[in-house]
């Protein structure tokens, strides 16, 4: 396929069509002032919203570097071929009723086919794609109505929905948009291509993605490694942690690393923050876009109420956002500014008696910026304008200003109420550098996502494997010695088939023993587990006890300090998701798990493993012994290499518990579904 740069950055727009669609981009390129050439094409009208119209797309002065394709399904496919034929830059297909239609019309797919052989290695966007909008040349293949404006340099935003795009360009947040971008039905042109197309106008300052699904994994891969080497930020909307969005399988790896695990496990290694609602989305690309990724999450909070800063700092709390106690610098210089009376702390309330003072705030506002600090927030809540004076409010706005032009640090004005800062001075503030932010809560989420760390960069995924949907459970002995043979530490065992056998097998492992029942997937659910059997006895009361007459027969570990689960499902639309949890009987009971995507860092396994509630086990928790980490690695490792190894016909692997000792890491348990049963 062809550079997108024309279709995006088009100096002639083709608008095909004569609906009412039609004439509305033609209005809209029009307001928005489209310095370039507008050419409608109409097969019998003379004009089309007031222009000179052409027969077809041969009557045309020469090649379009963009067009509007505003026809119905079947005649787009023949409009498509003529504008690949004379050579155009890329076209928006309007048009539904191709593979996105095809539970109702059973022709859908064979159209997109056939739209697809039209196109040839013109870029597309779509079908069934409401087009986009470039607020920085004006040039809008655009249907409707919209609320932004030209500007110089923004972020870019691309989006699976046509109706959030709308809502989208109408935010009052003084977010200034450069490109507003809906991909349509991705036949030929994702979401991924696009963004990446988007990055390297240097007039783009951030990306925004909003997200149904990913797609193409490699074209995420290649994106996300285009940002880094542009220096630029990836920001991420994606929809989908709903229970009704996740798949449910047999086993506890499943339940807890559904596709949504998938997804966070994908954004995550590639670097792109993931937001969760709307509103935080636009306040992190506006921060972003300000001041770039932040070095940490480390803050202030300055307000002139105590209720202002308490809830600053509820508002933090359980995020990855922090308050740091004051340095002796800042005490000194704040107790300069405000004098005696008033209490010292981040979040700082510095009352009231300083306002209107303007370069008194300002010697407040700059005591509490620091370099330990990423950002300084400043809560400031405006009255409304329709029924108050807010021009006593200017003072904070000077301030702030002057605080950001003095230390040069990044300061943020937050109102605790989205609605209480006015976009006039929002504006205002953007062009002095400051950040204005909408929303308590949205801004401590923007600056926990602008301050997640880069990762380093990763190995290329391991691309998912056709699936299956009815799987073989493979026995727990059979299993183990799969896993066994890529290294990972299980317990001396042996099968038994009768509880006689049993017996004999237990007597030659030596007491005490464990006593599983076998072709089960939740054995401690179907009661098929018994644990420190010491003698012939104990095995055979518990075997008579187990709902089989097959069973395996394994020495008994000791010594674990933790247990945990190492599972692997294969996702279909992310690759194969490793998850690390709290094991044994705590697994459904904590719902304490982290996902990463194979391969994987040793860096993110580390980073994985810290995160659960239960790593204070793992370090060795009020005197016990530490988890030998390196065998849990080992062991993650070894599972790792089976997938890799054995990835046609595997859906999911499960290690729970994994007996993590002060000198080893033994898989007392295993877990593997796949198609066939030779591996």
């Amino acid at each position: 396929m062809k550079s997108l740069k024309r279709l995006f950055r088009p100096d002639s727009i083709a608008v095909i069509g004569g609906g009412t669609w039609c004439s509305a981009v033609i209005e809209q390129c029009r307001k928005m002032g489209f310095a370039g050439d507008i050419w409608p094409v109409h097969p019998k009208a003379e004009e089309v919203a007031g222009l000179p119209a052409y027969r077809d797309i041969e009557a045309l002065p020469f090649a379009p570097d963009a067009s509007f394709i505003g026809i119905n399904r079947l005649a787009t496919i023949d409009v498509v071929k003529a504008l690949s034929a004379r050579g155009a830059g890329g076209a928006v297909c309007f048009a539904s009723g191709f593979l996105e239609a095809e539970a109702e019309d059973s022709e859908g797919a064979g159209l997109q086919q056939r739209l697809l052989e039209a196109a040839d290695d013109m870029p597309v966007l779509g079908p069934n794609c409401y087009g986009f909008i470039n607020y920085l040349d004006g040039a809008l293949l655009w249907p409707d109505q919209h609320g932004g404006q030209r500007v110089e340099k923004g972020v870019a935003i691309v989006t699976q929905s046509s109706n959030i795009a709308i809502n989208l360009t109408m935010q009052k947040r003084a977010l200034p948009l450069a490109y507003v971008v809906t991909c349509g039905n991705q036949a030929q042109t994702g979401l991924a291509e696009i963004g990446e197309a988007l990055l390297e106008d240097d007039r783009v300052t951030v990306l925004g993605l909003h997200i149904e699904g990913f797609g193409d994994l490699r074209a995420f891969e290649a994106l996300a490694l285009k940002a880094r080497q542009l220096g630029k930020q990836i920001v991420a909307l994606k929809v989908g942690r709903s229970a009704q969005a996740r798949a449910a399988t047999v086993s506890h790896t499943a339940s807890l690393a559904g596709g949504d695990a998938g997804a966070g496990a994908l954004l995550a290694r590639l670097g792109i923050p993931r937001l969760y609602d709307l509103p935080s989305f636009l306040e992190t690309l506006k921060l972003m876009h300000v001041v770039g990724r932040l070095p940490s999450t480390r803050i202030a909070t300055i307000s002139c109420s105590g209720g202002e800063a308490s809830l600053a700092a509820d508002t933090a709390h359980g995020r990855g956002v922090s308050l740091p106690a004051l340095n002796d610098r800042q005490r000194t210089d704040l107790r300069a500014a405000l004098g005696p009376m008033v209490a010292l702390a981040n979040p700082l309330d510095y009352h009231t008696y300083i306002w209107r003072d303007v370069d008194a705030m300002t010697r407040a506002f700059s005591a509490m910026v620091d370099p330990q600090l990423a950002m300084t927030l400043l809560v400031v809540d405006f009255p409304r304008g329709d029924r108050c004076d807010p021009s006593d409010w200017e003072c904070v706005t000077q301030a702030a200003i002057a605080v950001r032009q003095q230390t040069g640090q990044p300061i943020a004005i937050v109102a605790s109420l989205p609605e209480l800062l006015p976009e006039d001075v929002a504006e205002q503030l953007l062009a002095a550098g400051v950040v204005p932010m909408l929303g308590l809560s949205e801004a401590m989420s923007a600056v926990e996502a602008a301050g997640l760390p880069l990762p380093e960069l990763a190995h290329p995924l391991l691309l998912p494997t056709k699936s299956h949907p009815d799987p073989d459970l493979v026995p727990e002995g059979k299993a183990k010695a799969w896993l066994a043979r890529f290294g990972l530490r299980v317990p001396r065992s042996k099968p038994a088939r009768s509880v006689v056998a049993a017996r004999a097998v237990a007597a030659d492992i030596g007491y005490p023993v464990v006593l599983k029942g076998e072709g089960i997937a939740h054995k401690t659910e179907e009661g098929a587990v018994r644990l420190n059997l010491t003698c012939g006895q104990d095995v055979s009361d518990a075997a008579v006890a187990m709902p089989t007459d097959r069973f395996l027969v394994e020495e008994m570990v000791t010594g674990a300090v933790a247990e945990l689960l190492v599972g692997v499902v294969k996702d279909p639309a992310h690759g194969f998701v490793l998850t690390l949890a709290a094991g044994g009987t705590l697994t459904e009971i904590m719902q304490d798990s982290a996902s990463v995507l194979l391969p994987a860092s040793d860096a993110a396994l580390n980073t994985a493993l810290d995160s659960l509630r239960i790593a204070p086990l793992l370090s060795g928790y009020r005197g016990a012994p530490p988890a030998d980490r390196a065998a849990i690695l080992r062991a993650i490792r070894a599972v790792e290499a089976y997938v890799v190894a054995e990835a046609e016909g595997l859906e999911e692997i499960e290690i729970n518990p994994l007996l993590c000792t002060p000198s080893d890491a033994v898989a007392a348990d295993a877990l593997i579904r796949r198609k066939d049963m030779l591996r």
